[in-house]
């Protein structure tokens, strides 16, 4: 049986579609908060923002492989959700990310309780932990037998889930 692997090892390895089940409403404390400032402060978005990640998504999805991300949330949005829905979402997206909203304003959450999640290629999981206050703690890459647990939260996200341009369209700015 092969070694566990970490996140970083899943992403460079993954052959068909990385997805990404967001369900906190502040990430803040895991990284670019230089930009969240600048953000908050009423900078512009500087043009080279995120840009490394960018590049790998173009690397993955210029070679056919889908990244997608189901983020849940409920109205009105935090600050960082703004930041991060206003700058992250739609710079991503030039990299060919794809993002959706499951909106749980006025409608159940079906998935109340699942952890932030990656599943890569349907197959290996990794479960992402945060602090109370959004810092990252790591990720837990789960034995391939929790597998079907999680393309079942995937797919109940993408069930009820909308596009983010259309979802944007409506509540954003």
């Amino acid at each position: 049986m092969a070694a566990s692997k970490t996140l970083a090892e899943l992403f460079d390895t993954f052959q068909r579609e990385a997805f990404r089940l967001e369900t906190l409403d502040d990430y803040s404390k895991s990284g670019n908060a230089d930009a969240y400032q600048a953000f908050l402060a009423g900078s512009p978005q500087p043009a080279d923002y995120n840009e490394e990640w960018v590049s790998e998504l173009r690397a993955h999805t210029r070679n056919g492989k889908r990244i997608y991300r189901v983020h849940i949330l409920c109205r009105p949005l935090t600050p960082y959700l703004r930041f991060e829905l206003g700058w992250g979402y739609q710079k991503n997206a030039t990299g060919g990310e794809e993002f959706f909203i499951l909106d749980v304003t006025e409608q159940p959450n079906p998935l109340e309780g699942v952890p932030d999640f990656w599943q890569m290629d349907g197959s290996t999981s990794a479960v992402m932990n945060y602090s109370d206050d959004g810092a990252f703690l790591g990720a837990d890459v789960l034995p391939s037998d929790r597998a079907e647990e999680f393309r079942a939260y995937r797919d109940t996200a993408m069930a009820h889930a909308q596009p983010f341009s259309e979802w944007w369209a409506k509540y954003g700015k």
